[in-house]
């Protein structure tokens, strides 16, 4: 594989609709016991997990690029 692309393998979803991150995917994305994903989805393309934190850190990033750029009244 290119690196950084990775195949974790497969995955069932269990009777309550959960899965099992691999080990080798929590450990690749630094995911622990307690951490949030946002779930994504595109009807075409499937489904993306994202680490919760990493959409905050880059909100904040977009909102505080966007609050130096206003200028003062």
């Amino acid at each position: 594989m290119p690196d950084g692309k990775h195949i974790f393998g497969i995955v069932n979803i269990g009777e309550k609709g959960q899965i099992v991150i691999p080990k080798k995917a929590r450990e690749v994305f630094g995911l622990q016991p307690g951490d949030q994903l946002l779930v994504l989805g595109d009807e075409s393309q499937g489904i993306a997990l994202i680490k919760a934190e990493k959409l905050q850190a880059f909100a904040r990033d977009i909102l505080g690029a966007s609050a130096e750029k206003e200028p003062e009244c």
